[in-house]
């Protein structure tokens, strides 16, 4: 199932295409100080190794402004200036070779500034993304809206992007954010009818994980399901790589990037468990980090429905009887100790990548079929169908009635 994606105009940043058919692109911002060269291009590569294909760095001061020079000719992915206040910084980072601007003209006094950061934008070839808040609305705007409404962001963003068509400079990319996820689900919606420029999604200020993830994800998936959106950005107050990682996790499990990292599925657990599941997904998980695999994998608390259920999976592992079945697309190839478990799993994961999933299976060893249908077998003989003692609850419910 596609997701059909809304036709937006695309813009080159840096050689990294955003809008048209372009998949959607992740971004985070570095939480150095930008004038720490060193420090800030370390950073920008752990972002890049976790997934990232845009940095934007923070341009608070001169210093900060002259070290865009060895940073963006270094870094190894686009570079966008953050710039607030001060149209001489976004003067000075274009002079300095960044990829591209990130500018709110709500709070840049000057109008005539904006118009000459476009217009030396344009001669230089580097897009600019309006970054319209909630929380840095023209006054007259939020007064006539009493507040910020989601009508209220989109006449911000046109107003801005008519002194941008002033100087007929069209290489735009529009956020209008704001931390109310529903306020900006709105407002992209209704920005999303009215222009056909390469849009930039985020809930700003989400808070530290789990609940920033909640409410990112949220707002993020939300719209890119109904094919809005063509660059995304976590902001999470936590290390950046988070939200890189986030980033790509989405954009896999909504189909809009190709796999490039396991996506670990695992069972609830239930009374049929024989292995505490939590314990033994957490152990997967940070086994297989890292490891750029891209399938899917799952963890099973049983034999009994573990397989069955986990059938779509590329590669499964349940617990039975005190020993682990592993399982490639549902077949089963091995049965293993279950102390055994998780390196077994991370084992044949790295020969199924590499060698496939016929040939795994084709590789399974003699008798582990057998094996395992014994194990099932026992298992259910042992807790029966009702592991949970459902059938015993509803009598006992029945008889209170």
């Amino acid at each position: 199932m596609g997701i059909e994606r809304r036709k937006s105009r695309q813009v080159d940043l840096g050689g990294v295409a955003i809008g048209g058919d372009a998949p959607v692109s992740i971004q985070s911002m570095t939480t150095t100080k930008t004038a720490d060269i060193n420090a800030t291009l370390q950073q920008i590569a752990s972002l890049v190794a976790t997934g990232v294909d845009v940095v934007r760095v923070a341009v608070p001061h001169w210093d900060d402004a002259e070290a865009l020079v060895a940073i963006a000719a270094k870094s190894t992915v686009p570079v966008v200036a953050d710039i607030h206040f001060q149209w001489k910084y976004a003067m000075a980072a274009l002079e300095a070779g960044v990829q591209g601007l990130r500018i709110n003209p709500g709070n840049i006094k000057y109008h005539d500034k904006v118009r000459l950061i476009a217009r030396e934008a344009k001669a230089r070839g580097v897009p600019i993304r309006i970054g319209v808040n909630a929380g840095s609305l023209d006054p007259d705007i939020y007064t006539k809206y009493g507040g910020a409404t989601p009508e209220a962001l989109v006449e911000s963003a046109q107003r801005e992007l008519a002194y941008f068509e002033e100087v007929d400079f069209s290489d735009v990319k529009i956020s209008v954010k704001a931390s109310n996820v529903p306020l900006m689900v709105e407002a992209y919606r209704q920005l999303s009818e009215v222009t056909d420029h390469p849009l930039h999604l985020g809930v700003t200020e989400a808070g530290p994980p789990p609940a920033g993830l909640v409410k990112a994800t949220a707002g993020i998936a939300t719209l890119l399901l109904e094919g809005i959106g063509d660059t995304i950005r976590y902001s999470l107050t936590a290390d950046p790589v988070e939200e890189a990682r986030a980033g790509r996790q989405l954009l896999e499990a909504l189909g809009l990037r190709e796999r490039k990292t396991v996506d670990l599925i695992a069972c609830p657990s239930c009374g049929r468990a024989e292995v505490d599941v939590i314990r033994v997904a957490k152990e997967a998980e940070e086994a297989l980090a890292g490891r750029n695999l891209p399938i899917q994998v799952a963890v099973m608390g049983c034999v009994v429905n573990g397989p069955g259920e986990a059938r779509s999976a590329d590669l499964g592992i349940a617990a039975g009887n005190g020993r682990g079945h592993l399982f490639v697309r549902g077949q089963m190839i091995r049965v293993v100790p279950e102390a055994d478990m998780v390196a077994a799993l991370v084992e044949e994961a790295e020969r199924l990548v590499a060698e496939g999933a016929e040939a795994r299976i084709a590789a399974a060893d003699v008798g582990a079929v057998e094996e395992a249908e014994r194990n099932r077998v026992a298992l259910l003989v042992d807790q029966g169908d009702d592991p949970n003692a459902v059938g015993q609850r509803v009598e006992l419910i029945r008889k209170l009635t």
